[in-house]
């Protein structure tokens, strides 16, 4: 767990699972698996997740449940956003709905903070969410890479969830036709790293004229490329940094 992460949109993260397995073209350069294989060492917190092959770092599928990791917010006083799981997926099929449902349970007593969770696996999310306890500060986001994903979106529509966003990163091609109903939050993204895919700027003015035209907060979250820093975050003059509601409400 971080209590001061890098990522623009959250304040912390906290990783009581361990360990994915690639979904779909946006896992190509995905950052956890390098994260994790850096400190993937013997007697490190993700030794064995990751293997090392000529195109650098992969998972292994393994996935691993910390439950000594479950009671890390309770002891977080500070109320602050949380992304759940940076290193992982929650709704990973190899994650135990028991499971869930405990990490469910602790953002649910952890009240006095936000926790954005994200999955692709929103099959599964679907699936799941009509068993899960659905408590006022818990966000639920997919990430959508292409319209191939835009499926994702009906199914995070289903889900009672207070804020339902999307995470449009790594942006791999335009989305001209987002259906934003009963979506709170748009987060885009191009990709960062070693081999990131170049994102058009078009597409990104596209995205948040959506917004705009919708009424959803737009969060432009980077340009990316391989030196992220030197890219930056502005679009057309300024940054947007909007957000729900709900959060400036819970917050104040």
């Amino acid at each position: 767990m971080s209590s001061n992460s890098k990522i623009e949109w959250t304040q912390a993260t906290w990783n009581p699972v361990r360990g994915c397995a690639r979904v779909s073209p946006g896992c190509q350069n995905c950052y956890a698996e390098r994260t994790a294989h850096r400190f993937g060492g013997v007697g490190r917190p993700y030794e064995g997740l990751t293997v090392l092959g000529k195109d650098g770092p992969h998972w292994t599928g393994q996935v691993r449940v910390i439950p000594e990791a479950l009671g890390q917010p309770l002891s977080w006083r500070a109320g602050k956003l949380i992304f759940v799981n940076s290193m992982s997926d929650l709704f990973h099929e190899a994650v135990p709905l028991d499971f869930i449902s405990a990490v469910f349970d602790v953002m649910g007593r952890a009240h006095w903070h936000t926790f954005q969770v994200l999955t692709k696996r929103a099959e599964r999310l679907a699936e799941v969410a009509s068993v899960l306890q659905w408590p006022h500060n818990v966000w639920m986001g997919v990430s959508v890479e292409s319209r191939r994903f835009e499926s994702r979106i009906d199914l995070l529509r289903t889900v009672p969830a207070a804020v339902r966003f999307l995470s449009l990163e790594p942006l791999l091609e335009s989305l001209p036709a987002l259906n934003l109903s009963k979506i709170g939050w748009v987060i885009v993204g191009g990709e960062s790293g070693p081999g990131a895919r170049p994102m058009n700027k078009a597409w990104v003015i596209d995205i948040a004229r959506q917004c705009r035209r919708q009424d959803v907060p737009f969060f432009f979250k980077q340009w990316g490329g391989v030196h992220k820093k030197l890219s930056g975050r502005v679009l057309e003059g300024q940054t947007f940094d909007q957000m729900p509601q709900s959060s400036a409400k819970r917050r104040a």
